[in-house]
């Protein structure tokens, strides 16, 4: 298990997950083969979902060294705790939560919060017209620069798509908190973007 999740950081582009419907319908049966310890069922488990897994955790770290030990970090916990899943929550939101876990441990034993995000728009299927890469370029650097608990909350929501109870559940706080930062994120963004037209 160890040589599957001791990879470098071209192993997490793009061109290594190849997500198809078939490895979704199959996804029950390399969970329940996981549990038994087989390892290949797993390293399928991790190629499906090693992608999603890395770019939480590198929009909460902003780091790529640090996402890739908290993905890695991650996916060694989940191979640990696979027989404590039983099926209540989707297998990606229960790896989301482990990820979520990894890092804010990682942060709170480092005493430091990271200072630096991935662009938001790495997460939009949608391509991007040339005369919008300046205008997410700016969004990124914007998100780059919100307090952690602010970015979190706005990566986990308006990112991920996370409903407010679930992104408080993964970062151990209260709904009202969490609609407190994501409102706190969208104000600060909207005042720095505001600043950014004017600096131009």
């Amino acid at each position: 298990m160890s040589a599957l999740l001791t990879a470098n950081s071209s192993d997490y582009s793009q061109s290594m997950i190849s997500t198809t419907s078939d490895g979704v319908a199959d996804e029950a049966a390399w969970i329940s083969r996981a549990q038994r310890s087989d390892a290949r069922a797993f390293e399928s488990l991790y190629r499906l979902h090693v992608d999603k897994v890395y770019g939480l955790c590198l929009r909460m770290t902003g780091n790529v060294s640090e996402a890739e030990d908290c993905t890695q970090d991650a996916f060694i916990q989940a191979w640990n705790k696979l027989a404590k899943f039983r099926g209540d929550s989707a297998f990606a939101t229960w790896l989301h939560r482990i990820a979520v876990n990894t890092v804010l441990g990682r942060i709170r034993k480092s005493k430091r919060e990271q200072d630096r995000i991935q662009a938001v728009a790495d997460t939009t299927p949608a391509p991007v017209a040339p005369g919008d890469e300046a205008e997410l370029r700016d969004l990124a650097r914007a998100v780059d620069r919100l307090p952690a608990g602010a970015r979190h909350v706005f990566v986990l929501h308006a990112v991920y798509g996370y409903s407010h109870e679930e992104a408080g559940n993964m970062l151990g706080i209260a709904v009202g908190t969490s609609k407190a930062q994501l409102h706190r994120a969208r104000r600060l963004l909207a005042q720095q973007l505001k600043q950014q037209e004017f600096e131009e």
